[in-house]
């Protein structure tokens, strides 16, 4: 299995980061493998698969450098990047990951890294993901650029039309591990982040169940990327940082729930109304007020409103998490909900 060896000044420094690039190359492998993790995300790869499809049919080149670059198990690392955020790595003293104390990369400039890598640089990661010989038609100094063009036409047709959506979905994870290190340690807010990895002990963190040789990393900045599709690797610019991109937990098909309810109500949306339903809806598991208002796109002030609303009702109620406060359905939320749901599935 692969491990990296941890040590408490690396933990007490890392860092959740939101990348743009890293949601369109997740994005990017959506589209090329062609699997949905639940219907909303069949939807999006419905909508945009055909005309992805379509440049790469009009671009052999770029067709097989795809192919190449994500390989068989391993991505060609020129086209996933290490995120800088500009900041150390012992800028940090708190026990808990944030993204209060780094400068969030921009797209722009996140691709600008994969453009100007070295031809050379991007051969031989190409290499490394095909685990062979590179193809005669990758033999070729513009495979930078190439691969940039690609991801910078993901960006523009398919993930910026509902990155601010996307967006809120990635910062209510972040508050969701936060909370979840803050009443259960270190284990708890790794073991599930992404599958084959978890906390070993003794510094140990286990990043997936390949036969790797084990890396220390003591001293280097260590990032948690979220993204919403369901996909994940690891990169590093050694020795100085190392990164985690992992999936969202649930959240995306969550809020798309929330948003279907909210444009169609039916019945429940009716009774409730549409914004306070969708609230309802969400809190199948406990969150938090900022989650809320991540996933739902209303207002601090709404989401309070509804909160006090169904919390008079007893359709929900509340407990302490370390500083958070968490909302949860009562029995009778629960079965408001569950009564209405064969009616919005048919």
């Amino acid at each position: 299995m692969g491990w990296w060896q941890v040590n408490a000044d690396t933990l007490a420094g890392s860092r959740f980061v939101v990348s743009p690039l890293a949601e369109v190359t997740a994005s990017l492998q959506t589209l090329a493998f062609g699997t949905a993790a639940h219907p909303g995300e069949r939807a999006w790869i419905d909508a945009h698969r055909p005309g992805y499809r379509d440049r790469l049919a009009a671009d052999p080149v770029t067709a097989q450098l795809v192919r190449a670059a994500l390989g068989t198990g391993w991505n060609a690392a020129f086209i996933t990047p290490t995120p800088n955020t500009g900041a150390s790595a012992s800028a940090s003293t708190s026990t808990s990951p944030s993204t209060t104390a780094n400068r969030e990369p921009s797209f722009e400039e996140e691709l600008a890294r994969v453009r100007e890598t070295a031809p050379e640089a991007a051969q031989a990661d190409l290499v490394v993901s095909l685990g062979g010989p590179l193809p005669a038609l990758l033999q070729r100094a513009d495979l930078p650029e190439r691969a940039a063009g690609l991801l910078e036409w993901v960006w523009r047709e398919a993930v910026l039309p509902s990155w601010p959506r996307r967006r809120r979905i990635i910062e209510a994870d972040v508050v969701a591990r936060t909370a979840q290190l803050s009443t259960g340690g270190w284990a708890a807010a790794l073991d599930d982040m992404r599958p084959g990895m978890r906390w070993l002990g003794e510094g140990r963190l286990q990043i997936n169940t390949r036969n790797y040789p084990p890396r220390e990393i003591s001293g280097a900045q260590l990032l948690f990327v979220p993204v919403t599709p369901r996909r994940g690797w690891v990169s590093w610019d050694a020795p100085h940082r190392y990164a985690v991109v992992y999936p969202c937990s649930g959240a995306l098909a969550e809020a798309d729930r929330a948003a279907a309810l909210a444009e169609a109500p039916g019945p429940l949306g009716t009774l409730l109304g549409p914004a306070r339903a969708a609230v309802l809806v969400l809190l199948d598991a406990p969150k938090s007020t900022t989650q809320l208002v991540a996933l739902t796109g209303q207002g601090l002030g709404s989401v309070g409103r509804h909160l006090r609303i169904l919390l008079d009702a007893r359709l929900i109620d509340r407990r302490r998490s370390g500083r958070s406060v968490l909302y949860y359905r009562t029995g009778i939320g629960e079965a408001l909900v569950q009564a209405q749901t064969p009616a919005k599935q048919h």
